[in-house]
């Protein structure tokens, strides 16, 4: 921790330090703090929200279900300053930026200008990362690329339908270490790739790359072409959690993950409440890869209100939290075309066959695997998810 608390001092740019640590840190705590109050009111409104701008994208990724369109669907910046507005004025000021590709969104720049008083997390491929981009996203100053890596040389390109993909993304991290930008690595683990990012030398690289953060997730089996081959098993799964663990004790590098609690209990952000989705067509969504919605803020709407009384969000709340402590998504497939049907609820892909594709998977393990529960062991994130990530008294 003590390593880790120096390359956070020494290695970004001050300003950009003082930045994230009152928009992602002290302004991100003071959301869930009101978030928890809401909650014992009786209001369901997010902490976090993310936003996918646009649906334009330069790579064609194994398992993604943003369905692309020509000309590109996207969020326009008067919707955007709406939905901003609107959770600034319930304490929330923490924002997630995803697509497709947000940095193909034309508007970008001027949307973070607009809201300096917000911090974004910018999930991006990391192949559009130049020298000018980055020199923009320092001078702005409220923001943090999350660079997606999906393994090595050859199955990244595999698993990203692309050519060179690792090196440009690598190359990225490279141009945000120039610039001294906090930058993070979200990975999607799956079975291709587990020997190449599950793996300390990979951490290591990273480190060396100026990476402070890395963000791990399951690789989950959806949208048209859902590659099922790639999911990871029970015991890819567990290892994946012990690895997570160990590495914390070993490398100073904050790993995250928002999957389990301090006592190593799986839990989904959406089905707390904690987070929601909005769509490049404004819906609002339980979280990016399930594309159902009750309501849509791209008309301009409340959106506290719209939120709020989604009898939709509600009752997935509800029946997510009453079937698993991991995804529904992936256990339960088939409950999810159940609710769609009894709520109404569209069909938001721009594909119009969600409910094919929902019918056709198969129950997969997520990370809730009872009787493997591994308790958190390093004090800071044992404090960290007991006080302000931890379950939020969704599961009774």
């Amino acid at each position: 921790m003590i390593r880790l608390a120096w390359r956070f001092l020494t290695e970004p740019d001050p300003r950009i330090l003082a930045r994230f640590a009152r928009g992602a840190g002290w302004n991100g705590m003071r959301a869930i703090r009101k978030f928890e109050a809401r909650r014992r009111q009786g209001i369901s409104f997010p902490a976090f929200v993310f936003v996918s701008l646009t649906n334009h994208c330069n790579l064609r990724c194994q398992g993604c279900w943003v369905s692309q369109t020509s000309p590109p669907r996207e969020l326009d910046l008067r919707t955007l300053g709406n939905l901003f507005r609107s959770c600034k004025a319930q304490g929330s000021s923490f924002f997630g930026l995803l697509g497709g590709e947000p940095l193909l969104y034309r508007g970008l720049f001027d949307l973070l200008a607009e809201h300096k008083d917000c911090y974004f997390l910018l999930f991006t491929n990391g192949t559009l990362l130049t020298d000018d981009v980055a020199r923009r996203l320092r001078a702005l100053g409220n923001v943090t690329p999350l660079v997606s890596i999906e393994g090595l040389e050859s199955v990244s390109d595999e698993r990203r339908g692309g050519t060179g993909v690792y090196g440009r993304a690598v190359e990225g991290l490279n141009v945000c270490r120039r610039h001294r930008l906090i930058t993070g690595v979200a990975t999607s683990v799956c079975k291709s790739n587990f020997k190449d990012v599950v793996s300390e030398a990979f951490l290591k690289d990273l480190v060396a790359r100026g990476v402070l953060y890395v963000w791990y997730y399951i690789y989950r089996p959806v949208g048209p072409e859902p590659c099922p081959e790639l999911k990871l098993s029970s015991e890819e799964i567990v290892e994946l959690r012990r690895f997570i663990l160990e590495m914390r004790d070993r490398l100073p590098l904050v790993i995250v993950d928002a999957y389990w609690d301090h006592e190593g209990r799986a839990l989904c952000p959406a089905a707390t409440g904690i987070a929601v989705h909005i769509s490049p067509e404004g819906y609002v969504e339980p979280c990016p890869p399930l594309q159902l919605a009750g309501e849509s803020i791209g008309d301009g709407t409340d959106v506290y209100e719209r939120i709020v009384k989604s009898s939709f969000l509600r009752e997935f709340r509800r029946l997510s939290s009453e079937t698993t402590r991991g995804c529904i998504i992936m256990e339960r497939p088939d409950l999810l075309n159940t609710l769609r049907e009894s709520q109404g609820a569209v069909d938001s892909s721009l594909r119009g066959t969600l409910a094919e594709e929902l019918a056709r998977m198969t129950p997969t393990p997520s990370h809730h695997i009872a009787g493997a529960e591994i308790p958190e062991k390093n004090v800071f994130y044992r404090f960290a998810k007991r006080h302000w990530f931890f379950g939020f008294g969704a599961y009774g």
